[in-house]
């Protein structure tokens, strides 16, 4: 399923192809001697894990913020090491991110290191922009081959372009979706995604402003992870300013990122404990 995603890109590959060593801290050192990205583990082999996938990062920039003084890809790196930090407080779970600092990483090998990792949650960290100026609030979106609009529709190839950065354009391979599709939906891991990007949104509204319509669908290459329930949330706009103003402030951050904390907790709750017999 994944491999055919991955061809021309040896060293995820291997990577992906790499005998299993567990989900604990030997798992994660395995993963970073494949890939270069650092990884953040929380303590406790036992506990569930969640990758957190912060966008863009080295010489690919992301979008700007108003004013084009400050580049996306600094904003959500901010954003998922507060919701890390607010995870690893907790204790309840452990973490992991793809990039902890700014470095480029292949789409792909986002996808492959939580795989690598068997992870039992993908969040991946972004935020956006607009030519209306006007246009703010955060979304959250789920893998789709057919896009809910064509705003959502817009903004996955705008960042499925990102691999371009470093000589790559996988776009070719994007008809692979469907297969992995076909196995989500066997595995109801599009459904759990589903959840989850509902849980964000009730956690984190009453202190985040969010879209009217706020859970989306799009062909997202990152959010092609196999049975790893997988989201990728749009944080707001760094095209507006009040958006940009709060996403670059400490308030807003701790704000994303006790509302991620709920919902991720929950949501790897409901998935420890699985369904409830019908009554």
């Amino acid at each position: 399923m994944l491999l055919p995603l991955l061809a021309g890109l040896a060293a995820v590959a291997s990577a992906v192809a790499a005998p299993d060593v567990g989900r604990g801290p030997a798992a994660i050192k395995a993963a970073q001697s494949a890939s270069p990205p650092v990884s953040e583990p929380a303590r406790g082999r036992g506990r569930p894990l969640v990758v957190i996938d912060p966008g863009h990062g080295g010489h690919d920039p992301g979008t700007l913020a108003a004013g084009g003084s400050v580049a996306e890809k600094r904003v959500v790196l901010a954003t998922a090491l507060a919701i890390r930090d607010a995870l690893v407080r907790s204790g309840r779970v452990r973490v992991a991110l793809t990039r902890a600092d700014d470095r480029f990483l292949p789409l792909t090998e986002r996808v492959a290191i939580a795989r690598r990792l068997k992870a039992d949650l993908f969040l991946s960290i972004h935020a956006d922009s607009a030519p209306n100026r006007a246009a703010r609030g955060a979304s959250v979106y789920t893998l789709s081959d057919v896009a809910s609009d064509r705003e959502a529709a817009r903004l996955a190839s705008r960042e499925n372009s990102a691999d371009r950065f470093g000589g790559l354009d996988l776009r070719a391979q994007a008809p692979d979706v469907r297969s992995i599709l076909a196995d989500l939906a066997q595995r109801e891991t599009m459904n759990e995604s589903a959840a989850f990007a509902r849980l964000l949104r009730q956690q984190t509204d009453p202190v985040v402003r969010f879209r009217t319509v706020a859970h989306r669908f799009a062909n997202f290459s990152v959010l092609r992870s196999g049975g790893i329930p997988a989201v990728l949330y749009e944080t707001g706009y760094l095209s507006n300013a009040a958006d940009a103003a709060f996403l670059q402030s400490a308030a807003g951050r701790r704000a994303i990122a006790e509302g991620a904390r709920r919902a991720v907790e929950m949501q790897l709750a409901r998935i420890a404990t699985g369904p409830r017999p019908a009554p």
